[in-house]
């Protein structure tokens, strides 16, 4: 049985970014490659994950999931007719072991392989946790998740802080995570979740707006200036939407950088932000100062937090800002890949070049920068005043 039934089984923000790549930037083309950022043994799997990817790119989006698609406003009539048409590609993906390390890489359109990141992690993750598990084993350890969560959703209803599930990428499972939401959806402070089938199948609201590669993506424009590529895609954003996914994405090139973009006039026209590397107290700290600053009320904008989160850290902040913005928090692996006894891969899956040039992530946690190019990283530290 495949991993990735449906290409519904993504993170909304896949396809908002697909949507304004296919707009605005159908002449852009990228180059994603995959990273572990801890030990992971990978002998073995090579097989079953190509297996898996042969499968994902068979699938196409039914004529049912496009109609509740085009349900949601800020999906636009072409687009859906886009999707119907669209398929992924086998050849825009290749996987090698190279010296026991997983390397995957994705290269093409960017509006044609942005679709890949999130169902490569949760294969690559559903792979490598399960290939080796007795069912009796496996009873056992979803038997140790369900009392975990229990004492998760009492701190939840306890608190009653908005949250919403971020989990697909670093998922355990894809059923898995899909008995989680059932669990979920039963308390008033649950807001929804990032994935887009889940969401309709359980009824909830699908959940985000854009990802790093958006903002990167930015760098390899031809004729705009790495000082101002935030602001431009930022900008373009607001082109596409109108209004819609109103919350950006702040640490790309780290969150001064991104204040510096982020005058009065985006300000007023982004409904808030969200956090991803970072102290997260400081980070807020400086988000409502900057508001206030610029005569904004913080109480009428939104702060989202989705860096690590678990139940308790996200309570701490809920209890010291919720009177200070409009807080909520993306909670991922602490939901959906959380055992005693298993380790959780740090996986990721990031845009390293835009049309033939070098791109950057670099965050607010030095563990985060994502780049082949060490004389680029400092290229871009000096351009965005970033202190080593």
């Amino acid at each position: 049985m495949a991993i990735i039934k449906s290409l519904l089984d993504t993170d909304l923000y896949k396809l908002s970014m697909m949507q304004i790549a296919l707009h605005k930037f159908n002449d852009t083309e990228v180059v994603y490659e995959f990273k572990c950022r801890n030990e992971a043994d990978w002998t073995g799997l090579l097989p079953e994950i190509n297996a898996e990817l042969d499968s994902f790119c068979e699938l196409s989006f039914t004529e049912e999931e496009l109609e509740k698609l085009s349900e949601i406003s800020f999906f636009k009539g072409n687009f859906i007719d886009f999707l119907r048409l669209y398929k992924p590609n086998r050849k825009h993906i290749r996987t090698e072991l190279i010296d026991g390390e997983l390397t995957i890489r994705v290269q093409g359109p960017w509006y044609l392989t942005l679709p890949f990141e999130v169902p490569v992690l949760s294969i690559v993750n559903e792979t490598y946790f399960t290939r080796c598990l007795s069912s009796e084993e496996l009873a056992r350890l979803k038997e140790n998740g369900r009392e975990k969560l229990k004492e998760k959703l009492k701190i939840a209803r306890k608190h009653g802080f908005p949250f919403a599930d971020f989990g697909t990428r670093r998922r355990f499972s894809a059923d898995w995570q899909d008995e989680i939401m059932a669990e979920l959806k039963t308390l008033p402070n649950f807001i929804g979740t990032s994935n887009v089938g889940l969401a309709m199948k359980h009824g909830l609201k699908p959940i985000g707006t854009m990802a790093h590669e958006y903002i990167m993506a930015g760098a390899g424009q031809e004729d705009v200036r790495l000082a101002k590529s935030q602001a431009y895609m930022l900008q373009r954003w607001v082109d596409e939407y109108r209004g819609d996914l109103g919350i950006a994405l702040t640490d790309t090139y780290g969150f001064d950088a991104f204040l510096r973009d982020f005058d009065e006039y985006f300000a007023k026209l982004y409904d808030g932000l969200r956090h991803d590397s970072g102290d997260p107290m400081i980070w807020a700290e400086k988000a409502i100062a900057h508001y206030e600053k610029m005569g904004i009320d913080p109480r009428t904008k939104s702060l989202v937090f989705s860096d690590g989160l678990d139940m308790q850290k996200s309570a701490e902040l809920w209890e010291a800002l919720k009177n200070k913005a409009k807080v909520s928090f993306g909670i991922g692996t602490h939901l959906t890949n959380d055992f005693d006894g298993i380790t959780p891969l740090q996986i990721v899956m990031k845009i390293v070049e835009c049309n033939g040039t070098p791109v950057a992530k670099l965050s607010d946690s030095p563990g985060k920068l994502m780049c082949n190019d060490e004389e680029y990283v400092s290229y871009v530290k000096k351009v965005f005043q970033i202190k080593d």
